[in-house]
């Protein structure tokens, strides 16, 4: 059982402004604590689906920085961010998004800081200043994260930027400000920017990956059953970025079911194969017919919480492959 520890005590100067009592103690990155995964420690980002086990190894020159998504979900949750010593939203955060979404990158250092993330709400309220002030707070951790880690543990490795829903909006801000220019640009394998709309004009340089055989660029999708188009992608802009996970390429022919190598779902040690064909349909992947029991999975329209769970093995073969190429250019 983990014994509650405090994130956030102690100076950190990596946090530009920070201090106490503002949308509550900002986390301190030397505490082993204020990260979710982290290679020296153990934590559910080191799980593997039983059925993927059999010559599992890490590749410890290789370095994924992971932003999870939004967990301060709860309607009477009060505050714009979240306590990053929290404990139950912690352990909310470890048993959902780190051991379903960060273990897909585990054969390679996982890094996942926890961040005062901003609550659920920030992205549907009116008040659209506290909700970009609360933005602006869980990025500045998410950056001071980034620095500590590049200060402390990267030590010249290639990087996998990876990320989910909020953590894809802060992921995009990262990519701009430190792989845009710099030295870092040629020291980015891949960024799996996932659940998030990806605006066509958003990086000056980054490219998005057009296929299976280039580094150095971005993939991102957004999950939805077949014909259907939520009116908040209808008012977005067209040309944002989408990637088809079952080809990695960005076109919109449709791949087969058959090219969905498995899917880690409700039960972490299960994987199903096969569950779904999916096409690229606008701004938008769709999937179609789920061949899997069923369940709530069935009802579904937005699959959003399965972004990375319904590609799951694609995305490890793809992470491999990806980081070879690295190594050869």
């Amino acid at each position: 059982m983990m014994v509650a520890q405090a994130c956030s005590p102690g100076y950190n100067r990596y946090i530009a402004g920070s201090r106490p009592g503002v949308a509550h103690n900002a986390p301190n990155y030397a505490n082993l604590y204020c990260w979710a995964a982290h290679p020296y420690k153990k934590d559910p980002s080191d799980s593997v689906p039983r059925p993927l086990r059999a010559g599992y190894a890490i590749d410890s020159t290789v370095d994924v920085f992971f932003l999870h998504p939004t967990t301060f979900t709860g309607r009477s949750d009060t505050g714009w961010n979240a306590d990053i010593d929290n404990d139950t939203l912690n352990a909310k955060t470890d048993y959902t998004t780190i051991l379903y979404q960060a273990s897909a990158f585990n054969e390679y250092r996982v890094f996942a800081p926890r961040y005062r993330q901003a609550h659920l709400r920030a992205y549907y309220t009116t008040d659209t200043a506290a909700a970009l002030a609360a933005f602006d707070t869980a990025y500045a951790d998410l950056k001071a994260a980034f620095m500590y880690y590049l200060d402390h543990y990267n030590n010249g490795h290639p990087i996998i930027i990876a990320s989910h829903s909020q953590g894809s909006t802060h992921a995009q801000r990262l990519l701009k400000e430190f792989f845009e220019e710099g030295p870092l640009k040629n020291r980015l394998v891949a960024a799996y920017v996932i659940g998030m709309y990806i605006p066509g004009n958003y990086f000056t340089r980054l490219q998005p990956c057009r296929d299976s055989l280039h580094t150095g660029c971005v993939i991102g999708w957004r999950t939805f059953k077949q014909d259907y188009e939520p009116d908040f992608v209808k008012k977005e802009k067209s040309g944002g970025w989408v990637t088809n996970p079952l080809t990695w390429t960005t076109t919109a022919e449709p791949a087969s079911n058959t090219l969905n190598k498995g899917s880690v779902l409700t039960q972490f040690n299960s994987v199903h194969t096969h569950v779904a064909g999916a096409a690229i349909h606008g701004n938008v992947l769709w999937i179609d017919k789920l061949h899997t029991s069923g369940g709530f999975l069935v009802r579904m329209k937005n699959f959003h919480i399965g972004d990375i769970n319904l590609f799951y093995v694609n995305i490890r073969d793809d992470l491999r492959r990806r980081v070879g190429l690295f190594w050869k250019h």
